[in-house]
């Protein structure tokens, strides 16, 4: 008797899975394609610290968190975008260990700049191959709010989880003093 050997069909997470890593290779090459465009002359992680800055000030250890890099990376990019007048560093008046980062004006502008030339290349892109530009983006946008948001609330769930401690039975508080 002879056995077809048709391929094992996909489950939904292999599907997931396999759409997930597409979509990554996908923002990562169009991430690269806008850096260019933003012809912003910094380094992409000068350009993740600006960017962490553009919502108010925030310490070394916040930029760290939000940028993924280590504390003593964000010091010395910081020290350059200083150099450059497009950031500043202060002391905290409260608590003399902290340092917060703060957007210059100049940091500011040069970050609109390059927006604009990144959201002009991608007219351009979008204007050169997709019949409808704004509902594309739109569209895209909304797709990537929602992944974020889930991303967000799934580390959130994950923060609490690793928080959440059940006290053993027969310890107390009085026995850790």
């Amino acid at each position: 008797m002879h056995q077809s050997s048709s391929p094992a069909v996909p489950t939904d997470e292999q599907r997931i899975e396999s759409a997930a890593r597409g979509l990554l290779r996908g923002i990562g090459r169009l991430s690269q394609a806008l850096f260019r465009a933003g012809d912003l002359a910094l380094t992409r992680s000068q350009v993740a610290v600006l960017d962490a800055l553009e919502d108010g000030p925030r310490r070394v250890t916040a930029l760290a968190a939000y940028t993924g890099m280590v504390q003593p990376r964000v010091t010395v990019v910081l020290q350059g975008l200083e150099e450059r007048g497009l950031a500043t560093r202060t002391r905290s008046a409260a608590d003399r260990r902290v340092v917060e980062a703060s957007l210059t004006p100049a940091g500011r502008e040069l970050l609109e700049r390059g927006r604009r030339r990144m959201a002009a290349a991608l007219l351009r892109g979008l204007d050169a191959g997709v019949d409808d530009s704004e509902r594309a983006v739109g569209a895209a946008r909304e797709a990537l709010t929602a992944l974020t948001r889930a991303m967000e609330s799934a580390e959130a769930a994950e923060d609490t989880a690793r928080t959440t401690f059940v006290t053993p039975v027969g310890t107390h508080d009085s026995e850790a003093s």
